[in-house]
């Protein structure tokens, strides 16, 4: 990827870091693009999340209450 990128510090579990060195050999790719994709889909799906929450905006609410009420109608409780 030719764009300019951003230089940051992040501190990652051990065996996570491990992992991630060890796919980075494997598939001859950096760890940076390793990181880079897999936050990529991360925000993708919360972009995808709100907007499902954007088209329910209108619905009705429901308390707990009446949700565990319902379920245990329903016989899933």
């Amino acid at each position: 990827m030719a764009k300019l990128s951003k230089r940051s510090t992040i501190y990652l579990d051990p065996v996570l870091h491990q992992a991630l060195r060890l796919k980075s050999l494997e598939t001859s790719r950096s760890m940076s693009d390793i990181i880079n994709e897999a936050l990529r889909e991360a925000l993708s799906e919360d972009a995808e999340d709100l907007s499902v929450f954007d088209e329910r905006v209108d619905d009705p609410l429901i308390s707990y209450d009446q949700m565990v009420k319902r379920l245990k109608k329903d016989g899933r409780i």
